[in-house]
């Protein structure tokens, strides 16, 4: 179904649902949310046959961040629903015609609160409770069978012996088709990483990719209520999840917890007492440092939009603060690990 040139977007949206569910609808309240790597992310409610509903709709952007697939961040709401607190998928679009672009729809989930990175004590008292949370969940993530869920129809899983070098590949690539100036340090941590690869995971498991301090909800008062943004989710080593929820630039100018909210050795006692796994110290020093690399990588995208005629403010200060502070993170890493021996 192919919307008229220049009609409003509550008003396609409307059409469409009301077509979808041959029911009488009503689009309320639509309103963008701010931010957002690589999704178009609006909140509203839709009446339908009277009866109101609060939902969320992500629509591909002219221009993003992230090159990602809407499919399979739908299908990775649809595994986990029911598993660990996340948004009911409810629709997905992969032609675009109904609203310009593909989209899908999902609950909405109210009363929460999603922390700014910048924020200096997002959790206050709840710091803990939500820790414990928060690495509960993604060890519950990590535990699942993928053969068992939905995504198994859309992703492939790679050799155990093969996901570090699988994620390297991808993020490199990243950078040399959109950096605009010389990245030294970046080069080097790439090199150091080709050097000195990991331990092979124990088994493939999902990986949320974007796990982090404010890529979840919570309700104030120590209990997540979501976990969002699934835009980068592939099958790998569950270290890297755990790696990029530790890494400093999510850590909210605290140094002495992850993500603001516990210890790095209460938070890996939690994940493997739920996921079942153990962290092999290598292999998370290896992830850290990939990390990095993988932020600089978005970070160098988004530079690149910005600079080529992209509006949003999200990613000129991603594309200039982000980058310079987890640049900085990354040097400060791998001093560290020259001096532990890596070459």
């Amino acid at each position: 179904m192919n919307a008229p040139a220049g009609e409003a977007l509550g008003a396609r949206l409307e059409r469409y649902l009301a077509t979808l569910w041959n029911a009488e609808v009503r689009v309320r309240d639509l309103a963008r949310i701010p931010g957002g790597a690589s999704r178009e992310t609006y909140r509203f409610d839709a009446e339908v046959d009277g009866k109101p509903r609060g939902m969320i709709l992500r629509r591909d952007p002219t221009g993003s961040l992230i090159d990602t697939n809407r499919h399979i961040e739908f299908l990775a709401y649809k595994s986990f629903h029911g598993i660990v607190p996340v948004p009911e998928p409810l629709v997905l679009d992969t032609e675009g015609g109904a609203l310009e672009r593909p989209f899908f729809i999902m609950s909405r989930i109210d009363g929460g609160q999603v922390p700014s990175v910048m924020n200096l004590d997002p959790y206050g008292q709840n710091a803990r409770a939500i820790g414990e949370e928060l690495f509960g969940i993604l060890g519950r993530i990590a535990r699942c069978d993928p053969a068992t869920l939905p995504l198994r129809d859309c992703l492939q899983p790679p050799a155990p012996q093969l996901c570090w070098r699988a994620a390297l590949d991808e993020w490199q690539a990243v950078i040399e088709r959109d950096e605009r100036h010389p990245q030294p340090i970046v080069r080097a941590a790439i090199r150091r990483l080709r050097r000195n690869p990991p331990p092979p995971p124990a088994k493939i498991s999902v990986v949320h990719g974007d796990y982090r301090s404010g890529n979840f909800m919570h309700d104030g008062r120590g209990k997540i209520l979501g976990v969002l943004d699934w835009e980068m989710v592939h099958l790998g080593d569950a270290v890297e999840d755990l790696a990029w929820c530790f890494d400093l630039l999510w850590n909210h100018f605290d140094d002495s917890r992850v993500a603001s909210t516990i210890s790095e050795k209460d938070a890996i006692a939690i994940w493997e007492r739920a996921s079942g796994l153990t962290v092999d110290p290598a292999a998370l020093k290896w992830w850290k440092l990939f990390s990095t690399v993988k932020g600089c990588a978005i970070w160098t995208t988004s530079a690149r939009e910005f600079r080529e005629g992209g509006h949003d403010l999200v990613l000129g200060f991603a594309g200039t603060y982000s980058a310079r502070r987890h640049e900085r993170i990354m040097a400060d890493l791998l001093e560290r690990l020259v001096e532990e021996g890596w070459s």
